[in-house]
């Protein structure tokens, strides 16, 4: 199998232009011409003796063994082998507003493609370029969208656009992989959404912060909402009915001051936010940090992109500030934290993540292509996305079993620690110290 990598590797290298010909590839198909039935033990034996065409000639619907049936998709995929049962047809539509998100245009793209490649229905995937997202252009596109024959639209776009899709209420299923429902107001049954809750993040982040809580936000929109919801959780935090309130007495009420360097804090003990707002041109934040007796001892929650970050975490070590712990939303899980910081700047350090579903399959088919779903939080909803379409179209089974409610996929939230060269799952000290006492 290695070599047939191999050989696909510079075809995908060179392939630079996003546009499919409308000339279908052609396939191969297997006739299953053996008169006896095949066990997982005989499927297995076929595998193990390189006879990948009689096993995939047995193996022409998805089996119950993950390993043999992960076996049958790549082979399937990489050989370009047909299926008989090709009467749903999957025709999705892109809509791309290229200048507004910018790489993502051709990733969404890449992991829209790479998923429908795993697949054995034939589909049709064109994508449709739009300048920007005004309610004229938006039209357009859609009018053109329901001339051209497509139902399934994925829709990488900004919350403006967004916002004015919804006003437009166009007459097509949408999925949303950029936005979470709650950023916006959408009632209709037609738009489904599959953005991170940042805020559900920072949630369950927030029960391992300690007074002072220091965060650190660019002056982005997501970066102001972070802090607003973060400083307002965890000075009143929400009470869930299924988990006791540990410290109900000691929330103060909030009363911000501001001053010239953009710092809110709240000076009423026994809880404390301050609020840093940094610029893209800062580069050093002694001002903020050197014998800044303010934040001793306290959490901090990083609400910047990974370089920012990265920065901020070394200058952390740097000015020899007295740190319990970091914490960081989804914004940071990224695979470049591990070369660009050191480990003593990032050894205290939390992060959430709601990328908890693996489909071996669909990852090498995207790395084939140049893709990451394994961190790149929109390449892998927009594949939790095309997945639900390809139930809702075939009514095949999905790969990425995401609860869906209200319109919104509702991912889990797990906490990791970047370690030396990987995260690794968060375990609280507190939990750690019950194991140790049995």
């Amino acid at each position: 199998m290695r070599k047939i990598f191999l050989f696909l590797i510079p075809a995908v290298i060179f392939a630079q232009s996003f546009m499919i010909s409308n000339i279908p590839l052609p396939k191969s198909y297997i006739q299953d011409l053996d008169p006896y039935d095949c066990s997982e033990e005989c499927l297995q034996t076929y595998l193990d003796n390189g006879m990948i065409f009689s096993f995939l000639a047995h193996a022409h619907k998805k089996l119950a063994d993950k390993e043999l049936d992960d076996a049958r998709v790549m082979n399937m995929s990489v050989l370009n082998i047909g299926a008989f049962n090709t009467n749903s047809q999957l025709s999705i539509a892109l809509l791309l507003p290229y200048k507004k998100i910018g790489k993502y245009a051709a990733s969404t793209t890449n992991a829209t493609f790479a998923y429908l490649m795993t697949r054995s229905n034939a589909f049709e995937l064109k994508s449709y370029k739009v300048e920007s997202e005004s309610l004229e252009d938006l039209q357009a596109a859609f009018s053109k969208i329901e001339a051209d024959g497509f139902g399934y639209v994925i829709a990488p776009l900004t919350k403006q656009g967004v916002d004015n899709v919804i006003a437009l209420d166009p007459e097509a299923n949408i999925y949303f992989p950029t936005i979470n429902k709650n950023d916006v107001n959408s009632s209709s049954s037609y738009m489904t959404f599959g953005g991170i809750d940042y805020e559900q993040q920072s949630k369950l982040l927030l029960k391992e912060a300690v007074s002072p809580l220091v965060i650190f936000s660019d002056r982005s929109n997501t970066g102001k909402k972070l802090a607003r919801y973060q400083k307002e959780e965890f000075l009143h935090p929400t009470i869930d009915v299924n988990e006791p309130m540990t410290y109900a007495d000691e929330i103060s009420v909030y009363a911000p001051q501001e001053d010239a360097i953009n710092e809110e804090m709240n000076i009423t003990e026994p809880r404390k936010v301050i609020n840093y707002f940094i610029s893209k041109r800062t580069t050093n934040l002694e001002r903020y940090l050197k014998d800044n007796e303010k934040i001793v001892d306290g959490s901090f929650f990083i609400n910047t992109p990974i370089i920012k970050s990265g920065m901020i975490m070394s200058q952390l070590t740097l000015y020899d500030t007295n740190v319990i712990n970091i914490l960081s939303t989804q914004i940071n899980y990224d695979p470049l934290l591990l070369s660009m910081t050191q480990y003593i700047d990032r050894e205290k350090m939390i992060v959430a993540n709601s990328i908890t579903l693996e489909n071996n399959n669909i990852i090498e088919n995207n790395a084939l292509l140049g893709n990451d779903i394994r961190y790149d939080w929109i390449n892998y909803t927009t594949t939790v996305g095309i997945d639900y379409f390809y139930n809702q179209i075939t009514g095949g089974e999905r790969e990425y079993d995401v609860e869906l409610s209200d319109n919104q996929m509702l991912y889990d939230v797990e906490l990791l620690r970047p370690g030396l060269s990987k995260f690794s799952k968060y375990i609280p000290e507190q939990r750690v110290n019950k194991e140790e006492e049995f």
